[in-house]
């Protein structure tokens, strides 16, 4: 697989994510592939010295926990390799990562949405964000993603309906 200038594999998208929201999903990583993943061997096999695997509520639980748990740390690895972690951007001419958006629906100015272009696991992880949080590979994400102020697109809601939106402001992520 080839890399782009960063190191990163070519195609792999980047998440913007303050140094908190890194740190706090770098702690949880550390976490869960230590001491976690240690807790949930000794239960399976705890489990597994009760006898008859086939009838162990107790083993099957516990597996079931070991299989989430990797998953989890698949989905921490992927996206810590991921994240660049910082401010948000400064310049406020392109929708990007880490910036307010305020967009109009169907050329409506007084029907508005405001929210933060960002990755999912920053909601949840900084307090600060009094807005939604929408991903950038989110169908309305990516159809702003790189837009100016006064752009007017298109995107292709779960639903299957064409929604037209205008980008009525951009701000940087600040803190309130």
């Amino acid at each position: 697989m080839s890399e782009d200038s960063t190191g990163r594999a070519a195609g792999v998208e980047v998440v913007w994510l303050t140094q908190e929201a890194y740190d706090k999903l770098r702690q949880e990583y550390e976490h869960i592939t230590g001491p976690g993943r240690e807790a949930i061997s000794r239960r399976i096999g705890q489990a597994r010295d009760e006898g008859d695997l086939s009838e162990n509520a107790g083993y099957h639980a516990a597996r079931e926990e070991q299989g989430q748990n990797e998953l989890r740390i698949r989905q921490l690895k992927a996206l810590l390799d991921s994240a660049q972690v910082g401010q948000s951007p400064a310049q406020t001419d392109l929708v990007g990562p880490g910036m307010t958006v305020t967009v109009a629906f169907s050329g409506d100015l007084d029907d508005t949405d405001t929210f933060v272009l960002a990755s999912r696991e920053l909601l949840g992880l900084d307090a600060s964000v009094p807005w939604p949080v929408y991903s950038p590979q989110s169908p309305l994400g990516a159809a702003i993603l790189g837009q100016p102020q006064g752009a007017e697109v298109t995107y292709i809601a779960p639903s299957g309906k064409a929604i037209a939106v205008t980008i009525v402001a951009i701000e940087p992520l600040t803190s309130q």
